[in-house]
């Protein structure tokens, strides 16, 4: 790996027109896919699922989402500290999603009924983790083996030297359907052309492979408009049965993560299952004009949101297309 950065990161672009790329259809076997899934799923979550991002949960107002088909809310006490707690109001079942937050307190709507982080008979606060980029929430009842006291977490810059940016799409799917598709690398420049050139996978785990060389390894360069790039290195891992994380390993920003977080919902109006495709982007440098970057982080944020949001206009129909073709071959043998 090159440990001295170049000037100036950007290089032309010298790629085929999108029909002449390479195909990478041979090398995206889908036992090689499949096998880095089930390794993946048999993970131990420890009972975490990301509920939103850290911003997101805001001092003095209620933040409400369904995880795994339980109603829950979420908000801030006068110190900041995350709660989580059912979503219904104990009283008369109210939702507490919208309840206004008065001296670290929901306020039920609907009686005034006040809940604290201590709970109360028949309404407990479940553990809550918030991690400065992502709040999470444990729930005891599904964990994948015993309790932890707080989420498994891929690599990280440190936060005094990154920028993060959170960005949330639903898909009509199911968590492993996301994390399928993040783990065929070989889609990127042919799915997403806007924003990935001359990527290649130098190494993929095998299917039987070990711990410790379970990680695909990609040669790829980040578009940067229509004829310049960033060339990385960049390496995809599960820390647990709902994330995979891609690391840059080498060149520009190394250091930076993209983590992507598929937390179950509940079925839809059309009774299809729902997936938070929630992704958190940590940029990081070591350049010292880096810390002017922070300086302007709250304009950034919005801007690597929506970066965000357009891959995953594409990817999410990569995995609701791959959840439709599995529930027609399930409905097939049944």
């Amino acid at each position: 790996m090159n440990e001295r950065r170049p000037i100036n990161p950007l290089r032309l672009l010298r790629r085929p027109a999108w029909a002449d790329q390479e195909p990478t259809w041979a090398d995206a076997k889908p036992g090689l896919i499949r096998a880095a899934l089930d390794r993946a799923q048999a993970r131990p979550s420890g009972g975490w699922f990301v509920l939103a991002g850290s911003r997101e949960i805001r001092p003095g107002r209620a933040f409400g989402r369904v995880v795994a088909g339980r109603e829950l809310v979420a908000w801030r006490d006068d110190a900041g500290t995350l709660h989580v707690g059912p979503g219904a109001c104990p009283h008369l079942g109210a939702a507490l999603c919208d309840a206004p937050v008065h001296e670290g307190r929901l306020v039920c709507r609907w009686h005034g009924l006040a809940l604290g982080g201590e709970g109360r008979p028949g309404w407990r606060t479940l553990p809550a983790h918030d991690d400065g980029v992502l709040a999470w929430v444990r729930l005891d009842d599904l964990a994948d083996g015993e309790p932890t006291a707080a989420p498994v977490l891929g690599p990280r810059p440190p936060a005094e030297r990154s920028v993060d940016a959170v960005a949330t799409v639903i898909g009509r799917c199911e968590p492993a359907d996301v994390l399928a598709n993040r783990l065929d690398p070989w889609h990127g420049a042919w799915f997403h052309p806007y924003s990935f050139s001359a990527l290649r996978v130098l190494s993929a785990p095998p299917i039987d492979c070990p711990p410790a060389e379970d990680r695909f390894l990609v040669k790829v360069t980040f578009t940067v408009g229509k004829r310049l790039g960033v060339p990385v290195h960049a390496a995809f891992t599960c820390p647990d049965p709902r994330t995979v994380t891609m690391e840059i390993v080498d060149g520009e920003g190394t250091g930076s993560v993209v983590e992507t977080h598929a937390t179950p919902l509940r079925p839809g109006p059309d009774g299809l299952p729902r997936t938070a495709v929630i992704e958190a982007v940590v940029a990081h440098s070591d350049r010292p004009g880096f810390v002017h970057t922070r300086r302007v982080a709250a304009a950034l944020r919005p801007l690597m949101a929506v970066t965000a949001r357009r891959l995953w206009r594409d990817d999410i129909a990569y995995a609701e297309r791959r959840y439709e073709l599995r529930a027609r071959r399930s409905e097939s043998r049944s």
